[in-house]
């Protein structure tokens, strides 16, 4: 009788191990995919709105100067949709703040009233509010 006693506990040990270890693979899993979420809001590369073949020409005028970023931005704006549109238009006001601030400070109000609270770029919108208020 003992003997089965043990293996009854052995049993219930070994289930609720196994419960445990099924949860916290789960939580790796969940982790896992919110840092790729938060990597892909960081830089908004992984936002939906953009070609690819304009990435490079993106990359490129903006490490150039403010001014080649606008330019960019404006021949290829019509190729563009949100969200991805509207970080690269937050980031074009970053750019500008210092050497037009008030071409920035429009085009971050544009951008302030056509994002909605959802929209992944919101929080971006909210981090330059007190930037450009």
């Amino acid at each position: 009788m003992t003997k089965l006693i043990w293996i009854l506990i052995f049993a219930v040990i070994g289930f609720v191990a196994y419960t445990l270890f099924q949860q916290w693979e789960v939580a790796q899993g969940n982790r896992a995919e919110e840092q790729k979420q938060l990597k892909v809001i960081a830089d908004g590369s992984g936002l939906a709105g953009m070609p690819s073949h304009l990435e490079s020409g993106y990359r490129k005028a903006k490490e150039k100067s403010a001014a080649a970023f606008q330019t960019w931005f404006t021949a290829n704006e019509k190729f563009l949709s949100d969200p991805r549109k509207a970080w690269i238009e937050l980031e074009l006001c970053v750019a500008l703040s210092r050497s037009n601030p008030a071409e920035a400070k429009r085009i971050y109000e544009r951008v302030k009233g056509r994002v909605p609270p959802s929209s992944p770029v919101y929080g971006k919108v909210k981090e330059l509010e007190k930037t450009f208020q």
